[in-house]
């Protein structure tokens, strides 16, 4: 059977290779450490799923409005006025089926063939996908450390041509977890309503910031929240990866083109997982405190055993929970051709899986997801550097 040209022309999952390899070896015994992980490890609080069985019982099981049930409207519109301050009304606000189906929707809804959506590098992997399902154009615009790998005012103006529409900024960032100050959103909010711009911000990870403080470009102004899509949930925020719901808040018109999409293809999202989105929201916020002081600690650690690894360098981030280090300069020392091949071998041989930095537009990096326990991370940055150093000596 012959597919599409739009999904032949799609690039494969480096993230779903890497688990898909890491598994079978596994399924072999090998003991596989990952650090490859995009979900917390965390199971879903009991007061989550505790209130989603009770509303399961209640009837919670048919079909529910394709933008998501009144409850959650409110909640999530509660909690964009108590975290940022902004007011979005119901019909200013889309639920579905995890994030990235919204994302997915969002330029579905947004984009023609033909407008340019930029995309700051490194990225996460589905962005450039997603916009080229919708028959756009995906402009990369490379940042480093240098900038700590944020988009700057300059490097934004240099990339908008005729065509452009749409900026794609992620903050905190997957996979550098780099964090966008308020005033770096400030100087680039004014190169967008210059060029009259739209952008889709993905704050997926806003509650895993840890030295600084999150700020949506949303809440710069008046101006700037009518021409920005908010994109979050609660995978990330309360552990919840598997019940899958997402949102996006954003202008009426477009909340309305998302909903008639939704009704034409997958219409609402699961029920029980959006009464358990209501659970999220509403209680206390010293899960969301305990949380976050976790996976500051873990980073902390993380990134402390790291610079224990040989010629490598790794800017410390500054929230989600990656480290995203530069390891051009130790494989070349140790004779791979690309930091690709020294990803396999590390998984292969020294049985610890992480992702390549070519999955996210970076070729001389990897991405160290610190989503695991503190034995698990001290082992595996164990193996990581003993791997390198005899492959060091050997050379």
């Amino acid at each position: 059977m012959e597919l599409s040209q739009r999904v032949q022309n799609l690039t494969p999952s480096q993230t779903l290779a890497i688990t898909a390899k890491a598994a079978e070896l596994k399924s072999q015994g090998v003991d596989i450490i990952g650090l490859g992980a995009g979900e917390p490890d965390f199971n879903t609080p009991d007061e989550i799923i505790e209130k989603s069985f009770e509303a399961v019982k209640n009837g919670a099981t048919k079909y529910t409005p394709a933008a998501g049930i009144p409850e959650l409207k409110s909640a999530i519109s509660d909690k964009m006025m108590r975290d940022h301050q902004l007011e979005y009304e119901p019909s200013e606000i889309f639920v579905a089926s995890g994030a990235k189906h919204v994302l997915y929707n969002v330029f579905q809804a947004l984009v023609d063939e033909g407008d340019e959506v930029i995309i700051p590098s490194p990225y996460w992997v589905s962005y450039t996908e997603q916009v080229k399902l919708a028959e756009g154009t995906p402009v990369l615009v490379h940042t480093d450390e240098s900038t700590s790998f944020k988009l700057t005012p300059e490097l934004l103006k240099e990339n908008i041509t005729e065509n452009t529409k749409i900026l794609m900024l992620n903050s905190p960032n997957n996979p550098t977890g780099m964090v966008y100050s308020k005033e770096e959103l400030e100087a680039l909010a004014e190169v967008v309503v210059e060029n009259d711009l739209i952008v889709v911000a993905d704050e997926i990870y806003e509650v895993l910031v840890y030295d600084v403080g999150h700020h949506s470009i949303a809440s710069v102004s008046e101006e700037m929240k009518a021409r920005t899509v908010v994109i979050n949930g609660v995978s990330k925020s309360h552990a919840m990866t598997g019940w899958r719901i997402g949102y996006a808040c954003g202008d009426k018109a477009l909340i309305k083109g998302l909903t008639g999409l939704a009704s034409q293809s997958t219409s609402n999202p699961a029920s029980p997982s959006q009464w358990a989105a209501v659970a999220a929201y509403e209680m206390d916020e010293g899960f969301l405190k305990e949380f976050n002081q976790t996976f500051r600690e873990r980073r902390d650690h993380a990134h402390a055993l790291l610079e224990e690894i040989p010629h490598t360098t790794c800017i410390k981030p500054e929230g989600a929970f990656y480290l995203f280090p530069n390891f051009r300069e130790c494989t070349d020392k140790m004779g791979y051709a690309t930091v690709d091949d020294f990803v396999k071998d590390l998984l292969e041989k020294a049985h610890v899986a992480v992702v390549p930095g070519s999955a996210f537009g970076l070729d001389d990096n990897i991405r160290i997801s610190y989503s695991t326990s503190r034995e698990a991370m001290t082992e595996a940055m164990e193996r990581i550097k003993n791997f390198v150093t005899e492959r060091l000596e050997g050379v």
